[in-house]
């Protein structure tokens, strides 16, 4: 990676986020100029890992009409809401923002020539799986408004890549996870809804028990299986994916993962032995919508672009998580 970031202007919207904030402080390691746009409703400032920093709404057109004016050589793109069960309570929420504002922000990046486009997107948009792992192939069938967002995102693309000549990849990830070794950003969320903070919250003490959602699903030990993907090594494939935009390739899409699924309870039991605490689990009934197994195949940006994660293994994750959750 780096070959062709030097001095390459990139807007990073939603870079004071969780995934956001990672893939920036990498691409200013391989000379990349930096800018980030954030409305702070879900970034955290602290985590802004660039000096140019613009607070803002990306549907704010005269705000990203000013931007562009000044020269972009590519759009990163993070900033979503992503809490599934509030999609669902809230769904006009989640298409004001993911799908109206992300039209807004694309007409202004193609006014002013800037023809780059990189989507943090989901493998939410594949909704329940027929088969595992999940190809790009598989149907895509969302089974909340959050996934249908960001798939009409997707089909968006496609349309403006038709219309006006705009390149883009899209990047489908399920269950980041982890932070960045220095422990100087990591995972900030309020209210934190994912399982490995979560664990480790309550390992720390920070809050009384872990619920575990289900017991009886057609897995070895009843808990569902997740596929967790470092969040650096999702960096990494957005920077890969933007560098292979850069040498003329065409738009694409990816899934990202390990590959490798682990249960509910390994992560806890996992987080116990990282930790050396005890947790405490409280164990509820099943979630409605949890598929027992997600496990997202990463064949095609392995073999297309060389990607390979450096985090394979769950305790080397968590153990960044940990660092970083001591830190704070």
């Amino acid at each position: 990676m780096g070959r062709r970031l030097e001095k390459l202007r990139v807007l990073v919207v939603g870079g004071a986020g969780y995934i956001g904030s990672h893939t920036v402080k990498l691409l200013r390691s391989q000379g990349a100029r930096v800018t980030v746009l954030d409305d702070l409703s879900t970034g955290r400032r602290f985590l802004v890992q660039s000096d140019d920093f613009v607070e803002g709404d990306l549907g704010d057109r005269r705000l990203t009409d000013r931007l562009f004016s000044s020269g972009f050589d590519a759009v990163m793109h993070f900033a979503a809401f992503s809490i599934v069960g509030e999609s669902v309570q809230l769904p006009l929420k989640y298409y004001h923002n993911n799908v109206g504002k992300t039209a807004s922000l694309l007409e202004s990046m193609l006014g002013h020539d800037v023809e780059r486009f990189i989507f943090s997107s989901t493998a939410a948009v594949y909704g329940e799986p027929e088969e595992v792992p999940i190809t790009e192939e598989h149907p895509r069938r969302p089974k909340n408004p959050y996934g249908r967002s960001k798939l009409m995102v997707e089909q968006m693309l496609v349309d403006a890549s038709d219309a006006h000549g705009m390149q883009y990849a899209v990047l489908r990830y399920f269950n980041a996870a982890g932070a960045d070794p220095s422990a100087s950003i990591g995972e900030s969320h309020e209210p934190e809804t994912h399982l490995i903070p979560i664990v480790l919250q309550a390992a720390a003490g920070k809050r009384e028990a872990v619920k575990l959602y289900g017991t009886d699903y057609p897995t070895a030990d009843g808990t569902c299986i997740r596929d967790y993907i470092h969040v650096n090594d999702l960096a990494a494939a957005h920077i890969l994916a933007l560098e292979s935009l850069l040498d003329g390739n065409d738009s694409c899409a990816y899934n990202l993962g390990c590959g490798q699924g682990y249960s509910v309870r390994q992560v806890i039991e996992t987080a116990k032995a990282v930790t050396g605490k005890d947790i405490t689990v409280v164990e509820e009934q099943r979630r409605k919508g949890d598929p027992a197994v997600l496990v997202a195949s990463s064949d095609k940006i392995r073999k297309e672009l060389g990607w390979s994660p450096d985090y394979d293994d769950l305790e080397a994750i968590i153990e960044t998580a940990w660092k970083w959750h001591n830190r704070r």
